[in-house]
């Protein structure tokens, strides 16, 4: 049903699950909806870059808590995690006592939807802890209301998302890759990258045959999606954020087959055949003190 990874710590009163982040091979911003946001199309990856969220019943009190080892991220009410558990928790009809411990590795302000991937993993980890049995529907549902990225990561390793990201389709892509993600230490804000992106184009170009025709293949090959990667933000964020492009570039020569924006940024990705070549790539990023470079797989269905 899902991709994240659910094992039980502690019998039927705590679970640990691993929320991933995600990289988008494709990503075309689309026309704005009535509701103010803009239609999307985009084909999206999970990688083995992942946080950790415990979750565990407490009968003494009735309430959330939220603990994490970032002391950078708040944790309360407006947290994704906290959030996702009160919907969850508000949807049942039930108070209950949940402590959470979330340990963070996916940067935050990265395009690599960490917050959303923490959340699902929350649904998730709930629905088992309370034996709610609810489906993949209903916990899209609820995911949905949280943010445009968290129903994908109900469908995770990969889909094709579309709409304001509430209509998903799995794909699968066969065989993994060496991803080598590059974060250069600074965010871009999704709604500033919204706003050059609308003021720097004439118009809205629709989606390719070529793209469209890769929700309908079953399953997909690396060699043909690495081809057909594209981002839409690429163009406003680079000409803002320089520094992204000689990454991209960077990339490219150490022998990326794809190297893209992930989200509207501001980590860098590049896909790599081969381990030593992407390797290779990682190092050459190492020297640079505000760098965050992980070399991770991409995940596979189970």
């Amino acid at each position: 049903m899902t991709n994240l990874s659910v094992r039980s710590a502690d019998s039927s009163h705590s679970t640990i699950i691993l929320a991933p982040a995600k990289i988008n091979l494709v990503l075309r911003i689309l026309d704005r909806r009535p509701d103010g946001y803009h239609n999307l199309w985009s084909l999206m990856q999970t990688v083995k870059l992942e946080d950790r969220l415990s979750l565990s019943l407490n009968p003494q009190h009735a309430t959330i808590t939220l603990r994490c080892d970032d002391p950078s991220l708040k944790t309360d009410a407006s947290n994704l995690v906290y959030r996702a558990a009160a919907a969850v928790i508000e949807e049942t009809g039930h108070p209950v006592g949940v402590d959470i411990v979330l340990d963070k590795r996916i940067p935050m302000g990265a395009g690599l939807g960490g917050g959303s991937s923490d959340a699902a993993a929350t649904i998730i980890g709930l629905n088992r802890l309370l034996n709610l049995q609810w489906s993949l529907g209903k916990m899209t549902q609820v995911g949905q209301a949280l943010g445009s990225d968290v129903p994908f990561f109900l469908y995770a390793p990969a889909a094709i998302v579309e709409g304001r990201g509430e209509k998903v389709t799995s794909v699968q892509i066969e065989g993994t890759r060496w991803i080598v993600l590059v974060n250069p230490g600074f965010p871009v804000e999704t709604k500033w990258a919204y706003q050059q992106l609308s003021a720097s184009r004439t118009g809205v170009v629709p989606v390719s045959p070529s793209h469209a025709a890769l929700g309908t293949e079953r399953p997909l090959m690396w060699d043909e999606v690495v081809k057909q990667a594209e981002n839409d933000f690429e163009t406003p964020v680079f000409k803002t954020h320089p520094a992204l492009r000689d990454i991209q570039q960077q990339l490219f020569a150490k022998g990326a087959e794809a190297a893209l924006l992930s989200g509207s940024g501001a980590t860098v990705f590049g896909v790599f055949s081969d381990k030593a070549d992407a390797q290779r790539a990682q190092e050459t990023f190492l020297s640079e003190p505000r760098f965050k470079v992980f070399m991770v797989e991409s995940q596979a269905r189970a």
